[in-house]
């Protein structure tokens, strides 16, 4: 396994549509073995593909409610109702935001072998698979916040962005260490 940097905010890259995965190939699967290792490296609960510089439809989630998971080609079949939580993106780190989401959503999506999947979640794990399905559409939390609270979201980034040369946020291994 390795580690991938992690795209932040300005790299167009998290701005554009993934393709859906034809196969699930063993390169897929290190795809998502390497995007487990990174989002628990830069501790977070889920990452996206466009956030290690991907274009594969796939998506890597761990809430720590049940099984870490991958998504495959993801799609929300059923949103309903609407609750505001706050939000973060390790593409955009140290920046948060109030979104509101479906409260309950029903996601299929083929897991790591390729075999098809439905998840019925409500809560954090619906939260997240919301935001990771968006960066899969170059979608991204702060896109959902009012302008005021946009424009703040962004001034804190600016301050923030000069940490990430290149739009790049590189992970060390001490960080790795740490989270094991």
């Amino acid at each position: 396994m390795s580690l991938l940097d992690v795209r932040v905010l300005g790299d167009p890259i998290l701005r554009q549509e993934t393709t859906p995965v034809a196969a699930v190939t063993d390169a897929v699967r290190r795809l998502v073995d390497d995007m487990f290792e990174t989002m628990y490296a830069a501790k977070g609960i889920g990452l996206a593909a466009p956030q290690v510089g991907r274009l594969e439809r796939v998506a890597v989630i761990d809430v720590g409610e049940r099984e870490p998971f991958a998504i495959i080609n993801p799609e929300v079949v059923l949103a309903e109702g609407s609750i505001k939580g706050e939000e973060g993106c390790l593409s955009i780190p140290e920046v948060y935001g109030d979104v509101e989401r479906a409260s309950r959503v029903v996601v299929r999506a083929l897991d790591r072998d390729g075999k098809p999947m439905e998840i019925d979640a409500t809560e954090i794990l619906s939260r997240c698979l919301q935001h990771e399905i968006d960066h899969l559409h170059g979608k991204l939390f702060i896109d959902y916040l009012g302008t005021f609270r946009r424009r703040s979201a962004l001034a804190k980034w600016a301050k923030e962005r000069e940490k990430y040369p290149g739009n790049m946020r590189k992970l060390s291994p001490a960080e790795v260490a740490s989270h094991h």
